[in-house]
């Protein structure tokens, strides 16, 4: 090996992780002896402890009998002996990972020391002077190149996950992870995109362990006239049909004169769950939170670390010695799951201060409720909670829907009110506010698993003017949306929220982004659902699927 090439920095090794996985008990024979390892070190453990304690007990007879200590018999030479072969063992066991990390952190330190202060001359110097020393602390992965740090993977040397930080280039690092992935599995990745991303943009806070990219068609839909003003939607889907559809919702209340929109709440909430010694306890807290004037005593607590989020109120449910506190506050333009998580873990350190038999079981009790359907949620709202509406003339639904005021009506009725509560639906009183929410967040970054609570949806048909008319309405207590944070950031995503005008954070009025936001999605059901009952209504929905939504490819000739 030339001792004199140094690799970058990028190669170098972090020091081994220990294995997630160990190695089942007495499957591997000991190096020292032809027995299980266990046995082994069971042996030289008990070996070492009991000769030591022999020594002591003859060391100490001899010094009250006033005997040489050099004058040994021949099983005082056997115990030390014994005492040395055992923790030579020991030492070798247990202190060669603790060794090789040592010298692996020297190793680095020393080389950018050199870096900094001498330069490349004086580290060839160096290594030319002391060539022995090199070959021991330099490991054997820093001189290797992309294949050689695969096969490292591949063997369990180097982490996975530690790729990014060892080798300092995150697409690089994509590269070989994605590379030792298919050696592993021996599944070929080929239709798994790698290039054309930034992964430097996710590291840490998106995604871990990426091996690429998953692509999903955007669409638009649009305009959606809203409140006055004019949307092209972004929507990003692989079923067929929902764009189209939506569009033509969008087209229709165009031709209507456009929709209204209002928001009804905004707040997002986090529920921790309490134990107390006793259920009298819990209640004693619960009527604490419960008593106004103390609200703003908890409300300077919460508030304290951030500039965004403000504390609402709190609403508590007792079961037995359990105490559960939904938390509600502002976030402004963030979705604001991790500030209301902060806010709340203040307000728990205050409230141990004041209730040293408090304990703290969960800063999520599900009493939030958080990517699970709850009546909850439906009921007191999560997030935004917002309602948008239009009138439809009749000559409009004639035109662009084929269809009419009173059959919409009953179909409304039968389809999306009765047949939801036959079915037992928790906020599923909708034809497809699903398809539209899904389409809209993966386009803008949002999270995608929140369209549990955020498709929660009412949607309402009555007829109007004479029942000319068809006034069509949606309400959505939870939708959880924000224009900043998380994968709002990334460019494809952030590129959608600034074809709304809602990217980043309101300057003029915190907050206002993810507010129009939620509406723009309510406005965007409004017309997913309307085109959709039409479709129905009309007997439309099957031949468009068909002719839309069907696959004409050959799957069997599609992949490895």
């Amino acid at each position: 090996m030339d001792v004199r090439r140094r690799p970058s920095k990028a190669l170098r090794p972090a020091p081994k992780e220990p294995s997630s996985a160990p190695e089942p008990t007495g499957a591997k024979a000991s190096d020292a002896l032809p027995l299980p390892l266990y046995f082994t070190n069971a042996l030289f453990f008990t070996l070492f402890f009991s000769v030591a304690y022999y020594l002591l007990l003859r060391w100490r007879d001899k010094i009250r009998n006033s005997v040489p200590l050099h004058v040994v018999t021949f099983s005082e030479l056997a115990a030390i002996l014994s005492l040395i072969a055992s923790f030579i063992y020991l030492l070798g066991f247990f202190g060669i990972d603790f060794v090789q990390s040592f010298i692996a952190r020297a190793s680095n330190e020393a080389w950018d020391l050199i870096d900094e202060e001498e330069g490349e001359d004086h580290r060839h110097r160096l290594m030319a002077c002391a060539p022995s020393i090199a070959d021991h602390i330099i490991p054997a992965v820093s001189s290797a190149e992309d294949e050689d740090i695969v096969d490292l993977v591949v063997k369990g040397t180097i982490p996975s996950y530690a790729l990014e930080e060892q080798v300092g280039d995150c697409k690089r690092a994509v590269r070989i992870r994605r590379e030792a992935l298919q050696r592993i599995t021996r599944r070929p990745l080929q239709g798994l995109p790698l290039d054309g991303f930034d992964y430097g943009s996710i590291l840490k806070q998106c995604c871990e362990m990426p091996v690429g990219y998953v692509q999903i068609p955007v669409g638009i839909a649009g305009p959606l006239l809203l409140d006055g003003f004019e949307y092209i939607v972004p929507m990003a889907t692989t079923e067929g049909c929902i764009i189209a559809s939506t569009n033509r919702g969008f087209k229709g209340i165009y031709a209507a004169g456009g929709a209204t929109s209002t928001i009804l709440r905004d707040g997002m909430t986090r529920a921790p769950v309490v134990r107390f010694p006793s259920a009298s306890r819990a209640c004693h807290l619960k009527f604490f939170l419960d008593n106004p004037s103390n609200f703003q005593t908890l409300a300077d607590e919460f508030n304290k670390s951030s500039n965004f989020a403000r504390l609402q109120g709190v609403q508590c449910s007792i079961a037995g010695k359990n105490l559960f506190m939904r938390f509600s506050c502002t976030t402004g333009d963030a979705m604001g799951m991790n500030m209301v998580s902060k806010g709340v873990e203040n307000v728990l350190a205050y409230l141990r201060n004041e209730y040293s038999d408090m304990d703290i079981i969960s800063i999520s009790g599900n009493f939030c409720s958080d990517k699970k359907p709850a009546a909850i949620n439906w009921i007191e709202g999560r997030g935004k909670s917002a309602v948008c509406e239009a009138v439809i003339k009749e000559e409009v639904l004639k035109k662009v829907f084929r269809t009419n005021v009173a059959t919409l009506v009953e179909l409304n009725m039968l389809k999306n009110l009765a047949g939801s509560a036959v079915a037992g639906a928790l906020g599923g009183f909708n034809a497809h506010a699903s398809n539209i929410v899904s389409a809209i967040f993966i386009a803008t970054g949002q999270d995608p698993a929140q369209n549990v609570e955020s498709s929660h949806c009412i949607t309402m048909m009555e007829a109007v003017n004479d029942e000319k008319d068809l006034h069509i309405s949606v309400t959505m207590p939870s939708i959880e949306v924000g224009t900043i944070g998380g994968g709002t950031q990334l460019a494809s995503q952030s590129a959608c929220l600034d074809l709304l005008g809602v990217k980043g954070a309101s300057k003029e009025l915190p907050g206002a982004n993810s507010r129009l936001l939620a509406k723009i999605v309510a406005g965007s059901v409004l017309a997913g659902e309307l085109s959709l009952m039409a479709a129905i209504a009309s007997g439309q929905l099957v031949q468009s699927h068909m002719k839309y939504n069907r696959s004409t490819k050959d799957v069997s000739k599609v992949g490895p």
